[in-house]
């Protein structure tokens, strides 16, 4: 499967075998396991460098992206965690500004694993442990780590005290494992997500957040009061507005910031978010030009990219042709927002079972020329016939994403979205492998 990925390199591909046969043992939840695999390994997350760590339900890989540019323009060395790999399972651990040779990855996967065997890890047990134990053994000046799934039953919520904790947008996804019923959580769905992702909150760090609806913002001062963590909730402790530029504001002052070149509105939240984190922690120095200079400087891969010529886009012509892994609610808004004001465009979707069909349609309306459906690699994928009812055009099918660029009517520009899984697919197709 996707998750898992396939090497090139017979020493990686060895572990990767051997990841790919994990799963999480039905039911359980819980920092246990990880925990136990940890201390086999020394416990390697409670020696690394500082720590920002990032959950959200959209825009904590963006924010990742943003603090990294930012820490490496102050001069500074970044280990960096994000998830999931688009094309290569490397992209998942990058040490030291560059992303994790083939042959410390094989042997770190090889040790996490053998030391696991007796306890049926998951695969994002084991990706954690080999991740901490890389940070840990390769000198740096901070980390930038990203949570899977949630947040308070993630595998990286074991860190102890990291330099500042921060929560990106929030909404609904994964329900089916951040919904599950369960006694003295919130009920409210949204609350209930807010919970969640809070509760990468620690004593004494500040946890930094985007503004939210009511019914999560009082979630999330809840669960940041419960767990001691100082709240810094935009709005309230900083502020952010944006016209032509970012123009920030909180205890310490204001700074006037240059917007992201990362396509999207919603980025500048991201990058304020990823300011806010760098103003409210004491741990590295990162001046206001650094911050600035990053948030030009970040690029991050199948969110709203425009795809450069290859041999995938050669097949629609002169078309400007946009890649977004977008698959929930929140992200068709980000994508509607993008395109609005701009002439409809050919939407190519292949979205997983477990998501919502008309998530990202819904926000397009009629601002679609053609619809059409393709699988999503490696996964079980929606079929043309449940987008249908969110379409004001008729949605049609192609075998994969060659074939519906060919087929594309004339004119207009093209959409490709519905799962990170399909994005790393059309960049591997495409010759833009990320690194």
């Amino acid at each position: 499967m996707k998750d898992f990925a396939i090497s090139d390199d017979p020493a990686v591909q060895a572990q990767l075998d051997r990841l790919g046969q994990l799963s999480v043992p039905q039911g359980r939840l819980g920092l246990d396991t990880v925990r136990t695999l940890l201390a086999r390994l020394g416990n390697p997350h409670d020696h690394m460098p500082p720590v920002f760590h990032v959950a959200g339900t959209n825009g904590k890989g963006s924010t990742c992206t943003f603090l990294r540019a930012m820490l490496e323009a102050q001069g500074l060395i970044v280990h960096t965690a994000t998830k999931p790999h688009l094309v290569r399972y490397n992209e998942r651990i990058r040490l030291a500004g560059r992303l994790i040779d083939d042959a410390l990855l094989a042997a770190l996967l090889a040790e996490a694993l053998d030391a696991g065997e007796d306890l049926a890890p998951s695969f994002f047990e084991v990706t954690t442990a080999a991740m901490f134990m890389g940070f840990a053994r390769v000198p740096a000046d901070a980390c930038v780590i990203e949570t899977g799934l949630g947040g308070r039953h993630d595998a990286t919520n074991v860190l102890g005290a990291p330099a500042v904790c921060g929560i990106a947008t929030l909404g609904i996804d994964h329900e089916a494992f951040l919904l599950v019923p369960e006694d003295n959580v919130p009920q409210a769905p949204l609350a209930r997500i807010a919970f969640e992702k809070a509760s990468i909150g620690k004593p004494g760090v500040p946890l930094v957040t985007q503004a939210y609806p009511d019914v999560a913002a009082a979630a999330v001062i809840a669960t940041a009061a419960t767990r001691g963590a100082p709240l810094v909730m935009r709005g309230h402790q900083w502020h952010a507005t944006m016209t032509d530029t970012i123009a920030y504001h909180d205890g310490r002052g204001t700074l006037t910031l240059p917007l992201p070149t990362l396509p999207g509105t919603h980025q500048a939240d991201n990058a304020a978010l990823a300011v806010a984190m760098l103003r409210h922690q004491n741990t590295v120095t990162v001046s206001p030009e650094a911050m600035a200079r990053g948030i030009v400087a970040a690029r991050w891969p199948a969110r709203l990219q425009r795809l450069a010529p290859g041999p995938l886009t050669m097949l629609a012509g002169p078309r400007t042709v946009w890649l977004d892994g977008g698959h929930n609610p929140d992200a068709g808004l980000a994508i509607a927002q993008h395109l609005a004001g701009q002439p409809p465009v050919h939407v190519i979707i292949g979205m997983l079972t477990s998501k919502d069909p008309g998530a990202i349609l819904r926000p397009l309306g009629n601002g679609v020329l053609s619809v059409t459906i393709v699988p999503a690699p490696g996964h079980a994928a929606h079929h043309a016939d449940a987008f249908a009812p969110f379409s004001a055009v008729p949605v049609s099918a192609a075998p994969d994403v060659a074939a519906a660029l060919a087929a594309l009517p004339p004119g207009g520009d093209v959409l490709i979205t519905g799962s990170l899984y399909l994005a790393g697919d059309v960049l591997s197709r495409n010759d833009e492998i990320p690194d």
